[in-house]
């Protein structure tokens, strides 16, 4: 499964992002336990509601399908490395993509992009058939060898192109998209079933929207969910984007958050947590709104992040500006648990380099502009920038924040 890229941590983030310590290899061996406290503290806290999906997260045992040196943090809600320049999804947004796909107990279901194959277990716990295509031979090669060696028998895989849809197999009843086309592919729409569902993230390769398509009367009615961000395709169907990033030009986008999704989501932002776009001309260092993070649980992720390409070989400076205010900030769990707003850099292998931050905040101030100058290593390829109260406690809200690359 290729999601959400730039929350693959590692330990250079893991503190600040206000992770909980990971897991033992002891208590691996009550991995059971470990996935019920991940569903409560981190899948239902979130909003995912669905109690079949919730049911089928607790039984379905997510360090099989990562590899060993990650597994300690198999049941922390994060995205991990699996190779290939792929991840395994987070816990949440696959929970919350299988809930808005709504699989039943006599579906047929095609999933497109096997990745680990931790998203095709789950799904075999909800619906008769699981069909599933992965276009890098490697880990098409790991994941059939997993699912069977775990008794996964109502999951069907094969390696090849996902977009090409599995006409064999055909019609789905149910097809969930688990890495991002620029537009939907006509062959997954031909081998939808009337009445079916389709959840896919469509958009450019840092800024895209996960979308819920039904098919009725043959054609698709479509509605946006929330901003994502999924590992970029391998092959043709990323280099032939008509849309490419531009490493040269790294910037922010809304980052005056003045343009919404539904929800009261802010546009281009994404893994959203206890966040809350106010509206308030009078408030607002710029524009007419801003993003309030609250959050009463020490230790709770409450944040927002945006990835964007940079080249650190052009790029050897990153110019960063932002409006800040807080209200009552105390650190969280651990005394690193302070907001901050912070740069992950990643190599071209997409593994994560270092960071740099501005901050910490704490305590009680009015509205008052940060600017810095971050450097960006040789070998950074892309970059996340993360904002929130990153697990401490308290109130803090940003406006106008601002990105820009300056030449080596």
């Amino acid at each position: 499964m290729r999601i959400d890229l730039p929350v693959v941590l590692t330990a250079l983030t893991l503190g600040s992002l206000g992770i909980p310590t990971a897991a033992t290899a002891q208590s691996l061996r009550q991995w059971r336990q470990l996935a019920e406290t991940m569903v409560a503290d981190e899948i239902v806290a979130a909003g995912v509601t669905n109690d079949r999906v919730l049911r089928a997260l607790r039984n379905t045992p997510r360090h099989e399908f990562v590899p060993t040196n990650q597994r300690e943090h198999a049941y922390l809600d994060m995205a991990l490395p699996i190779g290939a320049g792929q991840t395994i999804s987070p816990p949440f947004v696959v929970a919350y993509m299988t809930q808005e796909l709504d699989p039943q107990p006599t579906d047929r279901v095609l999933e497109i992009g096997t990745g680990s194959g931790y998203q095709a277990a789950l799904l075999s716990h909800l619906a008769q058939e699981v069909y599933t295509i992965e276009i890098v031979d490697s880990l098409a090669r790991r994941s059939t060898r997993n699912l069977k060696r775990l008794h996964y028998d109502n999951v069907h895989t094969k390696a090849g192109d996902g977009y090409a849809g599995w006409p064999a197999a055909a019609p789905f009843d149910k097809i969930i998209v688990t890495c991002s086309p620029e537009s939907i592919p006509k062959p997954l729409v031909e081998q939808l079933a009337e009445g079916g569902r389709m959840v896919v993230p469509i958009g450019e390769r840092y800024q895209q929207n996960l979308h819920l398509l039904q098919k009725q009367d043959g054609k698709l009615v479509q509605e946006a969910l929330r901003a994502t961000l999924f590992v970029p395709m391998t092959g043709a169907a990323e280099s032939q984007r008509t849309v490419q990033p531009d490493p040269m030009r790294p910037q922010v986008t809304n980052g005056s958050f003045e343009n919404g999704l539904a929800n009261n989501r802010p546009d281009g932002w994404h893994y959203q947590r206890q966040l809350t776009v106010i509206e308030d001309r009078d408030t607002a260092p710029a524009g007419t709104r801003f993003v309030q993070f609250q959050n009463e649980q020490p230790g709770r992720g409450c944040r927002a992040l945006q990835g964007f390409a940079v080249d650190g070989r052009k790029i050897g400076i990153l110019r960063l500006s932002f409006f800040v205010r807080g209200k009552n900030i105390r650190y969280g769990l651990q005394r690193d648990q302070w907001p901050q707003v912070i740069v992950t850099f990643y190599n071209h292998d997409r593994q994560a380099i270092s960071n740099e931050k501005v901050g910490p905040f704490f305590g009680n101030f009015a509205w008052r502009q940060e600017k810095a100058r971050l450097a960006v290593p040789l070998q950074a390829r892309e970059a996340i920038l993360r904002i929130g109260l990153l697990g401490a406690t308290g109130e803090i809200s940003f406006d106008q924040i601002e990105l820009s690359g300056e030449a080596s």
